[in-house]
């Protein structure tokens, strides 16, 4: 199935769960979009914040179709949307055409459900997919540089590994720095701030057997937390794990 296909199925309410492992070697994307008047503060945190907040697009004051996905529709199609209205979140929606505002600014960001696919193409399971579950995701104690109004905690996923295998997901996940690239922490899960690794903040909670050890890269949810602190208007944000895919194959975002 290609990309294209995936996004009607996504749109008609075909496909409504997280995106992790069904769009192959396709780029997928996490996304926030605020009126202009944010625009550029955001732009600025992303640029100071790259590894957590990577940028793919920005989509013009009023656009809805991204350039690197084919008859597009933002507004509809990513399965599930966050609406906050200063800083709280006031739905979890499937579409948001009756939000959308002319003066809506698109950020498309790097996701890692990229990097995802590399791990699996050597040979490498991941715990939350062969589950079916969403990934785990943690606020953590890592601060990000803020701009403007944005600050806040970096956010990162959980994927654990058999100790083995943990340099070499290091080093495939290092090729890709464009979609969050190697892990800011692989390890005691508290020297991050994390107190209680069964109850992430956001997805699904994965089990860690004793010969595991867990590996945690920064996330594209990360803006969502600094939304809670900045209290724009709005902000609208795909749910944590259900993203929007592209067009664009993983390999040009390789290193």
């Amino acid at each position: 199935m290609n990309a294209e296909n995936i996004r009607m199925k996504i749109r008609t309410g075909e496909h409504s769960g997280p995106t992790s492992g069904i769009s192959g070697d396709k780029v997928q994307a996490n996304l926030a979009i605020l009126p202009k008047e944010y625009a550029f503060d955001f732009l600025l945190f992303a640029l100071r914040n790259s590894k957590p907040v990577p940028i793919i697009e920005v989509l013009e004051a009023g656009e809805f179709t991204s350039r690197y996905a084919q008859n597009s529709d933002i507004r509809r199609d990513v399965p599930l949307y966050n609406i906050y209205k200063k800083g709280k979140l006031t739905n979890t929606v499937s579409d948001i055409k009756d939000e959308w505002q002319d003066d809506f600014v698109t950020f498309l960001i790097g996701c890692s459900f990229t990097f995802e696919q590399a791990i699996l193409d050597a040979g490498i399971n991941i715990k939350h997919i062969d589950e079916g579950r969403n990934v785990a995701m943690y606020k953590t104690n890592i601060e990000t540089v803020p701009a403007g109004i944005f600050s806040g905690e970096t956010v990162v996923s959980m994927r654990p590994f058999k100790k083995e295998l943990v340099d070499k997901v290091i080093n495939i996940t290092n090729d890709f720095p464009n979609m969050h690239g190697g892990p800011v922490h692989v390890g005691n899960p508290q020297e991050i701030g994390i107190e209680n690794i069964d109850n992430p903040d956001y997805g699904d909670s994965i089990a860690i057997a004793e010969d595991e050890v867990p590996v945690f890269w920064a996330c594209g949810v990360t803006p969502q937390n600094a939304v809670l602190k900045a209290k724009p208007e709005i902000l609208i944000s795909h749910a944590p794990g259900h993203m929007f895919i592209t067009d664009i194959n993983n390999e040009e975002y390789k290193n």
